[in-house]
């Protein structure tokens, strides 16, 4: 027993009641003698919640020390549509689904602490990953002293076979597919799923088709495409044809659209936070057609010079997110500035959905910056005059022009 376990009297995990999260509750109350309290969140990862409170008083849990929370409309509300005002993408392509999730479990954590009067946390997350240090993060930004048990960094198991063993000298149920070597490993919310190890660490081989759990093959979505309008206010959506729509009910939705036409598949090599390389695969449906969606209302509303800025400051702020800042200062001054420039993003997006593809086909705003008169080949009345535009391309020549004399020795 470490030294910092004689000190922990009350220690809240985050608890899926799945496997290894059992197997960590029993090794808390063997090597900490401390009292556990389990918090299971409801983001929408599409399993029954129950069997986790069954499991837990099975393993002595107290049932006022069983806590479980539907965090679907915060997690979408609070979390997703703040950064996706921001089109975050880590790395150009990652969707973030399962980076934005751990802030809000982390918050939950520590709420739950205060409330019961706990003096720990604890994450079931490895050390070769990202989510350790998201977790820890928020820990730590939002209660500095709080103690973090980390039992992966701690425990003396070697192998799945290991933690098989422990779970069956201690009585913890382990179902038939859980004794062999895992397929793959699955985080899940309502944003995404994400695959990664054992069949799919070789970047080179192909995904086995079933690794794909959110999303029908493009080859095999209908041959007709699906036509789909989504409504904007201040950059969030806000309804599907015509109908408003809370934010999880309208996510959901769109995951449904997304699975129904091949869409959101993503098969990446990225760069973890911890230094290596890593393969995942990722099926974001409803996210990639709100992404696309949120981008072309912008290019109707937003002013060049801040849609610009807003790409400039986009990796920083997907960067901040994936490294686990989201309590950061950094992240919530990007975010004020990304909000600020969301006040007029609002009107509809009409998609075209077909095999894979978002495909824009229309978009409208009150608040549109578009002007036909301005734009247009035929007769624009006089609203702008092309003798004007000499000067100004002479204006912007000017240090070119002094370049290339330069350059020609001042011929």
């Amino acid at each position: 027993m470490s030294s910092s376990a004689k000190t922990v009297k009350k220690v809240v995990l985050a608890y899926s009641g799945g496997l290894d999260t059992s197997i960590i509750l029993k090794w808390l109350q063997e090597t900490y003698g401390a009292e556990v309290v389990t918090f299971t969140a409801d983001l929408g990862q599409g399993e029954e919640l129950s069997p986790a409170r069954d499991k837990a008083l099975m393993l002595g849990i107290k049932p006022e020390n069983i806590f479980i929370e539907d965090l679907r409309e915060e997690f979408v509300r609070d979390y997703v549509f703040p950064m996706f005002r921001a089109n975050a993408l880590y790395e150009g392509i990652y969707l973030l689904g399962t980076s934005i999730a751990r802030p809000l479990i982390a918050k939950k954590q520590i709420e739950i602490a205060r409330a019961t009067g706990a003096d720990a946390v604890c994450h079931g997350a490895t050390g070769k990953g990202n989510d350790q240090v998201r977790f820890e993060l928020g820990y730590y930004a939002l209660e500095p002293a709080i103690k973090i048990i980390a039992p992966w960094r701690e425990w003396e198991f070697k192998s799945r076979e290991d933690l098989i063993a422990f779970a069956e000298q201690h009585q913890i149920p382990v179902s038939k597919d859980k004794r062999g070597e895992a397929p793959f490993s699955v985080d899940a919310n309502l944003l995404h799923s994400s695959s990664e190890g054992k069949v799919l660490e070789d970047p080179a081989v192909e995904p086995p088709p079933y690794v794909y759990q959110r999303t029908i093959a493009p080859e095999e979505a209908p041959d007709e495409p699906t036509i789909t309008t989504i409504g904007f206010k201040k950059g969030d959506a806000v309804s599907i044809n015509g109908e408003a729509l809370s934010p999880a009910t309208l996510l959901a939705r769109l995951n449904d659209l997304g699975r129904d036409n091949g869409i959101g598949r993503v098969d990446l090599v990225e760069n973890r936070f911890v230094g290596m390389k890593s393969r995942g695969v990722y099926e974001t449906p409803g996210g990639t057609i709100l992404l696309q969606a949120h981008r072309a209302i912008e290019s109707l509303t937003l002013d060049r010079g801040a849609a610009h800025l807003k790409d400039e400051l986009m990796p920083r702020y997907a960067e901040l997110v994936y490294y686990g800042f989201w309590f950061a200062p950094e992240r919530e001054m990007l975010q004020a500035a990304i909000d600020k420039s969301q006040e007029h993003v609002e009107g509809e997006v009409r998609l075209k959905l077909y095999k894979g593809n978002v495909i824009v086909i229309g978009r409208t705003s009150p608040k549109s910056l578009y002007s036909s008169t301005l734009v247009t080949f035929e007769d624009d009345k006089g609203a702008y005059d092309q003798k004007d535009a000499q000067g100004f391309i002479k204006l912007n020549a000017l240090r070119l022009r002094t370049l290339g004399m330069r350059d020609r020795g001042g011929k």
